[in-house]
């Protein structure tokens, strides 16, 4: 009985190992023709791309077949005055179509390439030598469009510096061809001058049309590309390079140096130049232009002082950047100025010396051109202007004094250095099985004294005048 068992056992293993090794058997055969099926299928792709393009080969490459040649009547040789004519005038409409981009002069850090006269009125070099005062600013390519504000206020000569990266060079382009067919009367008098990255250096592009159509708003929103917007948002914009550009490209004996969204009075020009013309010679006179902040609920652009009064008292007026940082123009003490009354002569005077300078005053203020450039270590925005205010102070001649500023600083150290160090060190070690002797000595001395003597005195004097106009 036993036998049998076994033996039974013995035929169902068996059984069943035969039929895992058939189940197997066919699984390799199936995978075999899986396989043959897929690189059969992949032969005959290669095989009909290698024929594709044998025939595509022939077929471009096959003989043209060449038409008969019909010799021309001779005719009179065309000239080439309408050419140049069609050239000339594309390119007196452009004037920075002719800016070699290799030929601007370097900055300090060699950081930025400078152009002077990118592009210049026919009467800006008239204007000058006829003005007392020449207006300064410095804008990016997007907020370019505000110096039309500026030119329907200011009459004299105005000199811009343009920030312009990448494609923002055409865009510069077609604002000075926009303004040289459609508002000449301004173009005649200004000078754009134009900085470019040495990272990102401006690019030739093609014009946009509204810089041929009068009827269009220059600079529309959009217009530069986007890796051009992201450039810019990474690196910090460059002020004071800017504003020692146009400052530097005046030719009047006095510069107002303002930012581009700074609007001057209208007929303020004249004001200075009347203003300037009879007063006493002061090479070290700085005059500061009280500067105001108008409510977007104003309508109307005040007149005259005694308008901008009513808009104070009204909150519709407050003085530059009082909400934002105070002691921007603090020191300008715009309460003793507006307890002056309404200026009703309509001529420019001095209303009052400023005397409480402080160290972050950014007055805008005219001077000549011999103040302390901006410091162009400072890139991006904060000490742009404060900086280059102070150092106009501090580096002054000592005449023409009103406001004096006297430092007497001592400063005494005494110092003398003895030095004692001992050092005593007993060790004893030995191990049999728990024996441990250890002895360890220190003596540190140390006795200190120096003398040290500092005088040091500073003397200098500069003059603010708080200025009233109209």
């Amino acid at each position: 009985m036993q036998i049998l068992v076994g033996l039974a056992i013995e035929c169902r293993i068996s059984t069943v190992r035969c039929s895992i090794q058939r189940s197997m058997a066919k699984l390799r055969r199936d995978k075999v023709w899986r396989w043959r099926c897929q690189w059969g299928f992949v032969t005959m792709m290669a095989i009909a791309l290698v024929l594709y393009n044998a025939v595509a080969n022939i077929w471009l490459l096959r003989p043209q077949s060449c038409a008969p040649r019909v010799t021309p009547a001779p005719t009179e040789p065309p000239t080439c005055e309408p050419c140049l004519e069609a050239a000339g005038s594309s390119l007196d409409d452009d004037p920075i179509a002719r800016l070699d981009l290799r030929l601007g002069r370097w900055d300090g850090s060699r950081s930025y390439r400078m152009f002077d006269y990118a592009a210049v009125g026919d009467t800006y070099a008239e204007v000058s030598s006829n003005r007392q005062v020449c207006l300064a600013t410095q804008s990016s390519i997007e907020r370019l469009h505000e110096l039309l504000r500026i030119a329907a206020h200011w009459t004299g000569p105005i000199s811009v510096a343009v920030f312009v990266a990448g494609d923002e060079l055409r865009l510069l382009r077609a604002f000075a061809t926009w303004l040289f067919r459609c508002r000449p009367e301004i173009y005649s008098r200004i000078a754009i001058h134009a900085a470019s990255p040495v990272d990102r250096p401006g690019t030739e592009g093609s014009v946009p049309t509204w810089a041929r159509d009068c009827d269009a708003k220059p600079l529309p929103p959009g217009e530069r590309r986007a890796d051009t917007v992201a450039w810019r948002a990474r690196h910090p914009y460059p002020q004071n390079h800017l504003r020692n550009l146009a400052r530097r490209n005046c030719h009047t004996p006095y510069v107002f140096l303002v930012d581009v969204d700074i609007v001057p009075s209208k007929g303020m020009s004249e004001s200075l130049d009347d203003f300037l013309g009879t007063a006493p010679k002061c090479p070290l006179c700085a005059y500061v232009v009280p500067t105001y902040e108008l409510d977007r609920r104003v309508a109307r652009f005040p007149a005259n002082k005694s308008e901008l009064l009513r808009l104070s008292r009204n909150k519709l007026a407050i003085p530059f950047h009082r909400k934002v940082f105070i002691y921007n123009q603090y020191a300008s003490n715009f309460s003793r100025w507006e307890a002056n009354g309404g200026n009703e002569s309509g001529q420019a005077h001095v209303s009052h010396n400023v005397t409480n300078f402080e160290l972050l005053y950014e007055p805008f203020y005219v001077a000549p051109d011999t103040v302390p450039p901006h410091d162009e270590r400072f890139l991006g925005y904060g000490f742009t202007r404060n900086t280059q205010v102070t150092s106009t102070i501090l580096n002054s001649p000592h005449n023409c004094s009103h406001l004096d500023f006297d430092f007497d600083f001592d400063f005494n150290f005494d110092f003398d250095l003895d030095f004692d160090f001992d050092l005593d060190f007993d060790f004893d070690f030995n191990i049999d099985l728990i024996d441990f002797d250890f002895d360890f000595n220190f003596d540190f001395d140390l006795d200190l004294y120096y003398d040290f003597d500092l005088n040091f005195d500073v003397d200098f004097d500069f003059v603010f005048y708080s200025v009233t106009f109209k």
